[in-house]
């Protein structure tokens, strides 16, 4: 772990935080991980499930969240999931440990009419497509790392320092599908889903479940979003 090294995941929690609908009463947090997201959650849901596979990562997570965090030992994919559907479902870094049209599926149907799927995962790199993204991101990883790494040493906050239990965090160093790809999955399975790719090797994956009878969504989806733009990089902040 390096000076310059800082959470990618973290930088992106308030990007999938804005994607919560209002109200927002319960979320899923799949592949909670060590239940950094999930506590940010419970600051803005009436009550969150964050489910994980991993014994370790459970046992963090259930150090860290608050009262109305519910920690769960489970497959996503295997599990059965809770019968009242939620407002959102969201995810950082775990898409790309599953089989995603079956993931896509599976997690579009534990939605609640107008709920929200937000997640942020990691694709396969793609430099004929990506090269620009590629080198912005490898450019601003050092040069943000350093400004992190100096607000950090002036006692000024977090600002994205890696945690604890990142080096026991499983990891995928070889993503099965290219942006792209993700794209055409996610449109098949969920049909207006949305995908693009994000600066820091992530990309954004968005779906809105359909309301019978075409009913406005009750979502926060801002106008930018509901005119079908993705919504922006989240400016830096401290962490």
């Amino acid at each position: 772990m390096g000076l310059l090294d800082w959470d990618h995941n973290a930088y992106y929690h308030r990007l999938l935080m804005r994607q919560l609908p209002s109200p927002c009463t319960r979320v899923l947090d799949v592949g909670c991980g060590a239940g950094a997201f999930a506590a940010e959650l419970a600051k803005r849901a009436g009550h969150v499930d964050a489910l994980d596979r991993s014994p370790v990562m459970i046992q963090a997570a259930r150090q860290i969240t608050p009262a109305n965090v519910t920690c769960i030992l489970g497959d996503v994919m295997r599990d059965p999931l809770p019968a009242e559907p939620y407002d959102a479902i969201v995810s950082v870094t775990a898409l790309h440990h599953l089989p995603l049209d079956d993931a896509l599926r599976r997690l579009s149907r534990a939605l609640r009419p107008g709920g929200v799927l937000a997640a942020v995962a990691l694709p396969r790199p793609d430099l004929a497509r990506e090269l620009p993204a590629e080198l912005l991101a490898a450019a601003g990883h050092r040069a943000f790392g350093a400004a992190f790494a100096v607000f950090r040493s002036s006692g000024r906050g977090g600002w994205y320092r890696l945690g604890p239990g990142h080096a026991s965090m499983p990891k995928v160093l070889d993503p099965p599908l290219t942006t792209r790809q993700v794209r055409q999955h996610a449109t098949a399975a969920l049909p207006g889903a949305r995908v693009r790719r994000l600066v820091f090797w992530r990309y954004l994956l968005l779906w809105q479940r359909p309301i019978e009878g075409g009913l406005a969504s009750t979502g926060r989806l801002s106008g930018g979003e509901r005119r079908g733009r993705m919504p922006a990089e989240p400016p830096i902040g401290a962490a």
